[in-house]
């Protein structure tokens, strides 16, 4: 894999399709990265507010400030504060929500002038008060994800090992490549993120093989592989991480070693940017 470097750096956790992982990760990892003294911003791209609710806030459609209202304040170019939508959780991470308004911004973002680069701008205006900012993608290549990938300096593809994420990667990957070619130039591909495997299975062991086989090279594969587990689907409905709900858990475990890989392909070490709180 490239190393990764800088503060107020973006990573965009993208996959069309849907049940990868990329919410689960997108909490964890955020929150492992605090953990090693980061700051860290999640966003939450996904209409369905997944990231969102996972993190405790109840009736996130339900909500006055989003995401949404700063990608139309940028639209309509106004003048606004970025730190308006931010939240702060409990266990050390900053919020920006979405919820189904993102719906609508999809569809209305086709005729918007520069409309790939609004979230770029909102990011912008923050990112320098944070070490990481993750953007946690909805399943699919519209032009929300293409505002997230543009926006962001590399992307993790979540992959579970199965024949229909493996078929889809390659779709993300082209995608990715005329993104890079049109509007991002310095954008990487961080590594596919193996997730809910079950080694017990020869079908997950053969995929996984496949993947690395042909993709380590080439893209890079993380090392760390994110097990199936049951405690880690439980952690949605609880509004805390896999490190609370589970911390002795296997899964916690790897999502703390994926913390590290993250780290060390970043060039980051340990430490606080000692950024005071904007909300």
């Amino acid at each position: 894999m490239d190393k990764l470097h800088g503060n107020g750096f973006v990573l965009a956790i993208s996959n069309q399709k849907g049940g990868t992982g990329k919410t689960v990760t997108a909490e964890n990892l955020g929150i492992g990265l605090v953990r090693e003294g980061k700051k860290v911003l999640l966003i939450d791209l996904d209409p369905q507010g997944s990231l969102t609710a996972s993190l405790g806030i109840d009736s996130p459609d339900n909500l006055d400030v989003t995401v949404t209202t700063m990608m139309e304040h940028m639209i309509n170019e106004d003048d606004f504060d970025p730190y308006e939508a931010v939240i702060h959780h409990e266990e050390g991470v900053d919020l920006v929500p979405g919820n189904i308004d993102l719906s609508a911004l999809d569809v209305a973002l086709v005729n918007v002038m520069s409309r790939e680069q609004i979230l770029r701008g909102c990011i912008d205006r923050v990112k320098d008060d944070y070490d990481i900012v993750i953007i946690d993608c909805m399943p699919s290549l519209g032009m929300l994800t293409i505002n997230a990938i543009t926006a962001a300096d590399a992307v993790m593809i979540p992959v579970q090992p199965a024949y229909l994420s493996v078929r889809g990667l390659q779709q993300l990957l082209v995608s990715v490549g005329k993104i890079r070619r049109r509007l991002n130039p310095n954008l990487r591909i961080a590594g596919i993120l193996l997730t809910m495997v079950d080694n017990r299975t020869v079908y997950a062991r053969e995929i996984t093989e496949l993947l690395r086989d042909g993709y380590d090279d080439s893209i890079g594969v993380f090392d760390t592989v994110i097990p199936a587990s049951v405690r880690a689907a439980e952690i949605s409905a609880e509004g805390i991480s896999i490190y609370k709900h589970d911390p002795n858990g296997k899964v916690a475990k790897a999502y703390e070693q994926l913390t590290n890989e993250l780290l060390e392909q970043m060039g980051m070490t340990s430490g606080t940017k000692g950024v005071n709180s904007h909300v």
